[in-house]
């Protein structure tokens, strides 16, 4: 799932680095793309196979990505 994750995001010009805000119940939250890439790569395997395919849908009707991974991020934060 890596390996997908990291070509994704280098085949869109999107650095793991990216900042992200997300938003808890403490308020808002800053975090890079690459601590969401790490929370679904630790994800069980039938959460990750569910992220792929929905990024692979975004992707195939070129969507933001990016817009996707901050839904997921928001789920992070605290």
């Amino acid at each position: 799932m890596k390996k997908y994750l990291v070509a994704l995001f280098e085949e869109k010009n999107i650095s793991l680095e990216t900042s992200i805000e997300a938003q808890g119940e403490s308020g808002t939250n800053f975090m890079t793309l690459q601590i969401v890439v790490d929370a679904i790569v630790i994800a069980p395997k039938h959460e990750q196979r569910k992220i792929k395919d929905i990024l692979v849908q975004i992707d195939f009707k070129n969507g933001d990505v990016l817009h996707f991974m901050k839904h997921l991020a928001n789920a992070l934060a605290i």
